[in-house]
């Protein structure tokens, strides 16, 4: 991959502003000044039961869903700073962008927690299975990398925005709008990378693209239960095919211009047209998939 590396390598100037960037846009907050502490009672003296929930079984799945996939976040770590020396831009990145997704889980269950919008137990085994069972990530290429990166922090600005919106608590709603604040800024950050990129070797960039996003699942795959759990967030629209298509896909291709990239090789010209056709091919997919949810439901 010397050739990645080196295309990595003549964008590390942009790397370095995109981060002096980010540190100066981004506020700083604290999970502890989002949390209503006082409403917080024993689990010993107490016992947690599902009749002392406050909002939606469908969004109590998500929040479940979104807490255990930021949980996971050593792995994280570890698929992106492991190709990078440590003190490269990227390493340095690396590390700054862990400790800003480590504050996404400790709001989020601490939230979950004071709530009592969760089982505690069924919540720390979950934890301890989906970090025991670990992720790895089938990118490897630093430019699959940030590929990727790119569409999942912008999905997951997408998906903890919605489960925000679709909580019915003021409480709720403010701890996962300034979650989904972060990974826009982090979207933002490993677009640009790629924006970057693409001023280099274009068709090296169009190629990752295609390869990434026909092939491209979420790390929160490896959660116990993550079918049923997603399946949950699709009935409540939070995220589902539609989703992914209309607000992930298309917002990436169209925020890179990639129709009007010039001087791609044929291969990567013929790889535009099959990205350009994406969102609609995926829209025609969910339509199909919602058509056979509505007549089963009917």
């Amino acid at each position: 991959m010397t050739a990645q590396h080196e295309l990595i390598s003549a964008v590390e100037g942009d790397i370095e502003r995109l981060m002096a960037d980010h540190i100066e846009k981004r506020p700083t907050w604290y999970a502890h000044d989002l949390i209503s502490w006082e409403d917080g009672r024993s689990f010993v003296d107490e016992p947690w039961d599902e009749s002392q929930c406050t909002i939606s079984p469908e969004v109590r799945e998500a929040l479940v869903l979104n807490l255990l996939t930021e949980d996971n976040l050593p792995y994280y770590h570890f698929s992106i700073a492991s190709h990078f020396p440590a003190d490269s831009p990227l390493g340095r990145w690396t590390r700054r962008w862990t400790a800003e997704e480590n504050q996404h889980a400790i709001v989020i269950r601490d939230y979950l927690m004071i709530s009592r919008n969760c089982d505690p137990v069924a919540l720390e085994d979950d934890r301890m299975a989906t970090i025991s069972k670990g992720w790895d990530s089938p990118w490897t290429d630093p430019v699959d990398i940030f590929v990727y990166t790119s569409a999942q922090e912008l999905a997951t600005r997408v998906s903890h925005r919605n489960t925000g919106v679709k909580a019915d608590d003021e409480k709720a709603y403010e701890i996962m709008k300034r979650v989904a604040a972060d990974e826009n800024y982090h979207y933002i950050f490993y677009k640009g990378i790629v924006a970057a990129m693409m001023q280099h070797d274009p068709s090296t960039c169009i190629l990752s693209m295609k390869k990434v996003y026909e092939n491209f699942n979420m790390p929160g795959t490896v959660v116990p239960r993550f079918r049923k759990r997603a399946a949950h967030a699709a009935r409540a629209e939070i995220y589902d095919l539609r989703i992914h298509a209309e607000k992930i896909i298309a917002p990436v291709l169209r925020d890179w211009k990639i129709d009007k990239l010039e001087g791609l090789s044929s291969e990567a010209d013929q790889a535009r047209s099959d990205l350009m056709a994406m969102p609609d091919m995926l829209v025609a997919r969910a339509e199909k998939l919602e058509a056979k949810a509505a007549k089963r439901a009917s």
